[in-house]
């Protein structure tokens, strides 16, 4: 039996056939630190997903506030930490990925159980690569998946291209990128390879987005933008300096949500989140540190619904 056989059968043992994590080391004839590894392997790699009833464990009257606030169809906390501040940091960030995540593929499997032909649109980021990996046992065949933004120069998990490639293959549906880079050399540049065929089908698919997942980024030097180098400590400074407070799937806007005119607005190669008229439009934020550029996305009046945590929740609806 290989490994990964190995793990999947203790996934299932432990988990439907309600076995204790000693029993399961008994059944398999291996170590309870061993099962034990091989259930949190299981978690962490999407091969178990775990599905909560949010009704039962949000915030109901912060959500209701949210939606009131901002002219939301629907807004989904997940249970706040309520942390010390020595306990915030690492602790609570990776808290919020997944759980915004694990929300968000619950939102998505009634999407996608519910809709004849749903085509789902896609962002970038820590968040929805936990999106994707909450999909165990999910099929729909019938769905498209489109990236809604080109793809990073280094490959990781929440890679545009992985994110559409690891929710087709999740689900048997199809999968479509934009088959250019996130950022073009310049703004001559950006218009080529826009024009290239292979590109405009991808934008054509784009078009017919009925629900997009977007996550929201904060401009500081921890920011995934600056993590992965997309773009410049300079560059970084000078958005700052013209009032961008965010940005989300290659647009940088100011504290109403208003877009920032700047040359990388120029040069950026993403589906404009205004030519999705007929779609819905989900904000995934996870984390306190994103909280004035949730606000600024959610004033902008571009989403129907939104995922957040409950830590950043409550800080949202106190923040003036």
């Amino acid at each position: 039996m290989s490994e990964t056989e190995l793990v999947a059968k203790a996934a299932w043992l432990y988990h439907v056939a309600g076995l204790n994590q000693e029993s399961t080391a008994k059944r398999l004839g291996i170590t309870r630190a061993r099962v034990n590894k091989m259930l949190s392997d299981a978690r962490e790699s999407g091969l178990v997903s775990i599905s909560i009833n949010q009704a039962d464990v949000g915030l109901l009257p912060i959500e209701e506030a949210l939606k009131a606030e901002y002219g939301l169809d629907f807004c989904i906390c997940t249970p706040a930490l309520n942390l010390t501040a020595e306990e915030d940091g690492e602790l609570s960030q990776k808290f919020a990925f997944r759980a915004v995540g694990t929300a968000a593929a619950a939102h998505l499997r009634k999407v996608l159980a519910e809709s004849a032909h749903p085509v789902v649109g896609t962002g970038w980021g820590r968040t929805i690569e936990q999106m994707t990996l909450q999909l165990a046992g999910m099929r729909a065949p019938h769905a498209r998946f489109i990236s809604l933004m080109g793809s990073l120069t280094a490959n990781s998990a929440y890679n545009p291209f992985e994110v559409v490639h690891a929710l087709a293959r999740n689900t048997g549906g199809q999968g479509f990128f934009l088959p250019v880079p996130f950022i073009a050399d310049s703004a001559d540049d950006r218009q080529v390879l826009l024009s290239q065929r292979s590109v405009q089908r991808a934008l054509d698919i784009a078009r017919t987005t009925t629900v997009a997942y977007v996550s929201v980024g904060e401009l500081t030097e921890d920011s995934l933008l600056r993590q992965q180098e997309m773009i410049t400590k300079d560059e970084l400074t000078a958005l700052r300096d013209l009032g961008a407070v965010g940005d989300t799937n290659g647009i940088f806007f100011d504290q109403s949500g208003i877009p920032i005119e700047h040359d990388l607005a120029r040069r950026t190669i993403a589906m404009p989140l205004n030519d999705l008229k007929e779609a819905s439009i989900v904000a995934l934020v996870a984390g306190v540190a994103k909280v004035k550029a949730a606000k600024a996305l959610l004033r902008s009046g571009l989403c129907r619904g939104l995922v957040i945590d409950g830590d950043t929740a409550l800080k949202l609806t106190q923040l003036t």
